[in-house]
């Protein structure tokens, strides 16, 4: 097993309106309480994406902020690299939209995105806000995700992508169909907040043990009787 991890989180200043950046910390956590080392390494803008890290996030941001992460980012080979070579990405709200081929800032033009994923976002007329009970298709074996959306994105998958799960409760990527999320090659993309890996640590093992291989069982009762506590309130 690797015993030490490489964490990039991508333009944390610019990305991380929600509190996105629990997201690096619960990996953090729960791969140093397995014995692994981690470094973090934050990119911010002038930056290079280091592309030989073993996994990477991008959270979410405002619409300015996320105009200005998806140009930086298409000038820079680090992240499609990563990609390219199967590195875990967990990408939320607006770094999933970014990662398509184009999003609609609030003025209703067209921007350009990374072109790592095959989808496509335009905006909702009423903002998407609430608790979502989903449950995921693309990852065998994986709990009922529950999360926090806070969104105007409408994301439209393409055929080479898949969603990342069925929507039980909450609107999701709110093009028609009761689904969230995406999962496409070693990217997993997510509208959830709360940090999405703190309310599902399943998730984060997952994407822990893609870099990492099999991992030791982990008594974590904080974090069930957390995420326990936001199924109740999201089930009413």
């Amino acid at each position: 097993m690797i015993e030490h991890l490489t964490i990039v989180h991508i333009l944390p200043g610019l990305l991380g309106s929600y509190g996105d950046v629990g997201n690096v910390l619960v990996l953090r956590h729960r791969a140093e309480s397995r014995g692994i080392k981690v470094t973090i390494v934050n990119v911010h803008p002038g930056e290079r994406v280091p592309a030989s890290a073993d996994l990477y996030v991008i959270g979410g941001g405002q619409g300015d902020e996320e105009t200005c992460a998806a140009e930086l980012l298409r000038r820079d080979t680090g992240l499609a690299n990563a990609f390219q070579r199967g590195a875990p990405i967990l990408a939320v709200c607006a770094g999933l939209q970014l990662l398509g081929e184009w999003f609609t800032d609030s003025g209703g033009n067209k921007v350009a995105g990374v072109g790592l994923l095959d989808l496509v976002t335009t905006r909702l007329r009423v903002r998407a806000v609430g608790d979502v009970l989903a449950e995921v298709t693309a990852i065998p074996d994986m709990p009922t995700l529950i999360g926090f959306e806070n969104h105007l994105g409408a994301t439209v998958l393409g055929p080479t992508s898949e969603p990342l799960a069925q929507v039980r409760h909450g609107v999701g990527n709110g093009a028609g169909e009761p689904v969230e999320g995406v999962a496409q090659g070693s990217v997993v993309g997510t509208y959830l907040h709360g940090p999405v890996l703190a309310l599902n640590p399943a998730l984060a093992d997952h994407l822990l043990a893609s870099v990492v291989g099999h991992l030791l069982p982990m008594d974590d009762e904080r974090a069930e009787k957390f995420r326990s506590s936001r199924i109740s309130r999201a089930q009413g």
